[in-house]
């Protein structure tokens, strides 16, 4: 289990399709640290959009699962748990709004390839029950 996220080590090159039907590119770079514990990812979706992150995924033995912390410069700090289903990877959090509501995020890594697989940010409003995809990207090795 704690290897199932090696189909993302690498330097990628991102391309997403914008609101204008407009086609965008970014780079990612996914890499093993702290002895292999950790995955770091920089993220730099420039051109395309302003949005440079970083996050840190590790899989955790006693939990069986793995988490993920982003942060980025519009000042987000995201948290994400999950693992390997069915062929993809897929990570979700709840958010807890002020006024009491809430509603669900995730990604989704699939279609998996040696040099190449799609990335979907998604929500859901009925706790789990349907998604919009919010984000879709496509990686290729560069």
């Amino acid at each position: 289990e704690a290897s199932q996220f090696d189909f993302w080590i690498g330097e990628w090159e991102c391309t997403w399709v914008d609101a204008k039907g407009v086609e965008q590119k970014g780079t990612n770079t996914i890499r093993k640290i702290l002895d292999s514990c950790v995955i770091e990812e920089n993220f730099d979706g420039n051109p395309g959009t302003q949005l440079v992150g970083k996050s840190h995924s590790v899989y955790s033995t006693q939990q069986e699962k793995w988490f993920q912390t982003w942060v980025d410069n519009n000042g987000s700090y995201l948290d994400f748990e999950g693992g390997m289903v069915d062929n993809k990877m897929i990570l979700s959090r709840t958010v807890n709004l002020k006024d009491g509501a809430s509603f669900m995020q995730r990604m989704v890594w699939y279609n998996i390839e040696a040099n190449e697989f799609d990335w979907n940010w998604e929500r859901s409003d009925d706790n789990g029950e349907t998604w919009t995809t919010n984000w879709k990207l496509n990686y290729k090795r560069k």
